[in-house]
């Protein structure tokens, strides 16, 4: 018989700081040795869950809870930190936030000599957990210094090394590149089989954390368990496009063909599907349609080092007025600090041009006039305490009149999902309603170009495609959009144009299609195939006319 080691019974949890309870009458139960994945929108309770296993609540955020949480048979609320984390450990989907260590071994000790585990078994726990995680050659590396596949391993052993019965991972590919996030599925599933641990992962990424199989799927949504069993039935359902949240692209091409999945019985990869009767019509020519508009940028001969490490290398591009143009490459490829370079928020040698013009005499505000630029990380933009007046902030800096301000950041905080958070504390908000805070702050600004640094992380579906609708909105009345993204999706629906940074260089240029279906600019750069190429080469069909047909199909809807 199998062992309860998680147990909600009719639970519900309201914080102090809000009117309505978070989650509402949750009845689950998770087994000794399952693995969970928990899927819901931005703000739809999921995170609070997790919160709620690893003792984060009610130690630090407090509240009013009804029913009962148990942990291996124990009152998870009567539970200290401390004798939670013997229970179980969590992967925050910030993995610089975890750190604790200067090193990366001293930061693999730090559970253990909070335990005064002796120094000797110290250092076998050690040497074994990073043996296994492919850490050994990186032990005496700052953590912060790491790719973002390899910090992920490093937090990975920070917790595995404690031993806990319990692993809880919230959104660990929110920060990945597409093949660091494969290798991170993986890695979980390895360490899941051989450990035998209960694995419970919190992520938006679907289709990612579907390439393992996992037991069950937990939807949640306002609170409630909306659905929780297998993930066939799921997928084949219509719960996923209803509350939020991005289905996998060979199920969505399927829809587009026609195709009705209930014939199939298995629909969790490609490989299972028998595609018996897709009636696939002649797709069209792949064509390219290049924009002819003048350049409204031009970089040459771009280099930036930080010390003896020089991050890019002779970079040369322009960027043409009005189009979308998405920059991707690996974790540490220089992405970030190409963005940075075009702000000026860095130290460059060669030439940027601006409508033909030299820029290199501007200062950061002349920039910031022309380019708005959002971060990755939300808490490096963030200085208000309240949402409304971080978004105003550039406003009221600007001396625009307070009635001017208002109206500018309420239409700004609808179209970003916010307004009915606007007199919140940004305290209160997740990950990714930080996120879009800070693109608000941005768009109400107006800029020229906007430039994202991984715009939609840690969204779901219906506020990814609200902000992406809007870039496109404002792309249309002649903005220029650029996106650094890990998102394949992302560029396939919403970029007209990738450049892929490898190593520091720009390695292609092309259409999202022609790059997602190039192994070589796939390998060297760290992406992945998207799904759609293994359906096309199940149903037999060319993969770049596939993929336009998908994107085309996007678009119109």
């Amino acid at each position: 018989m199998r062992k309860a080691i998680i147990e909600f019974e009719n639970f519900s949890f309201k914080y102090d700081a809000q009117q309505e309870a978070t989650l509402q009458e949750i009845d689950l139960t998770i087994y000794q040795g399952e693995k969970v994945l928990i899927i819901g929108p931005s703000g739809s309770g999921k995170s609070t869950l997790g919160q709620c296993l690893n003792g984060i609540i009610p130690n630090i955020y407090q509240g009013t809870k009804t029913g009962n949480i148990r942990i291996d048979g124990k009152d998870a609320f009567e539970l200290s930190i401390y004798e939670k984390s013997l229970f179980v450990s969590t992967v925050l989907q910030d993995t610089d936030g975890q750190f604790i260590g200067l090193s990366v071994a001293e930061d693999l000790a730090f559970a253990l000599e909070n335990d005064v585990t002796p120094l000797h078994e110290i250092r076998e726990r050690i040497d074994f957990w990073a043996e296994r995680l492919d850490l050994r050659a990186l032990l005496h590396h700052r953590p912060q210094d790491l790719s973002g596949g390899q910090k992920q391993r490093v937090s990975l052993a920070g917790v595995l090394i404690d031993e806990s019965p319990i692993l809880l991972f919230d959104e660990p590919l929110a920060n990945l590149d597409p093949k660091s996030g494969q290798e991170t599925i993986e890695l979980i599933d390895r360490l899941h089989q051989e450990q035998g641990t209960t694995t419970i992962i919190i992520e938006h990424r679907l289709e990612d954390v579907l390439h393992r199989q996992v037991d069950r799927i937990v939807l949640v949504n306002e609170g409630r368990i909306l659905y929780n069993g297998a993930p066939d039935p799921l997928l084949r359902s219509g719960l996923l496009g209803e509350n939020g949240i991005r289905e996998p692209l060979y199920l969505t091409t399927l829809r587009q063909l026609g195709y009705d999945l209930e014939q199939e019985a298995a629909v969790t990869s490609v490989e299972q599907l028998t595609l018996a009767d897709v009636q696939v019509e002649a797709l069209p020519a792949f064509v390219v349609e290049e924009k002819v508009d003048s350049p409204l940028v031009e970089v040459r001969n771009l280099r930036v080092a930080y010390g003896d490490r020089e991050v890019l290398k002779d970079v040369t591009l322009s960027i043409r007025r009005g189009e979308r143009l998405a920059i991707i490459g690996k974790n540490g490829a220089g992405k970030s600090t190409l963005a940075k370079a075009l702000c000026q928020f860095v130290e460059v040698s060669g030439e940027m041009m601006w409508n033909g013009q030299s820029v290199a005499a501007d200062s950061i505000k002349e920039r910031a006039g022309r380019i708005g630029y959002v971060l990755q990380n939300p808490n490096q933009m963030i200085s208000q305490t309240m949402i409304f007046d971080e978004v105003a902030l550039g406003l009221r800096l600007r001396r625009v009149a307070e009635e001017e301000v208002t109206e500018k950041v309420e239409a700004v905080l609808r179209t970003c999902g916010l307004y009915a958070f606007r007199k919140w504390p940004i305290s209160a908000l997740s990950f990714g309603q930080k996120k879009r805070v800070t693109i608000a702050s941005i768009l109400v600004l107006n800029p020229e170009i906007i430039l994202l640094d991984e715009p939609t992380a840690g969204q779901d579906q219906r506020n990814y495609t609200e902000i992406m609708d809007f870039l496109d909105d404002l792309n249309r009345q002649g903005h220029t959009i650029i996106m650094i993204t890990h998102d394949m999706q992302l560029m396939l629906d919403y970029s007209d144009r990738a450049i892929v940074l490898v190593d520091g260089q720009i390695v292609a240029a092309a259409h999202p299609a022609q790059i997602l279906t190039n192994q070589d600019i796939i390998e060297a750069a760290n992406l992945k195939e998207t799904s759609i190429f293994h359906l096309a080469e199940k149903l037999g069909v060319d993969a770049l006319a596939l993929t336009q047909f998908y994107m085309e199909r996007e678009r119109k809807e």
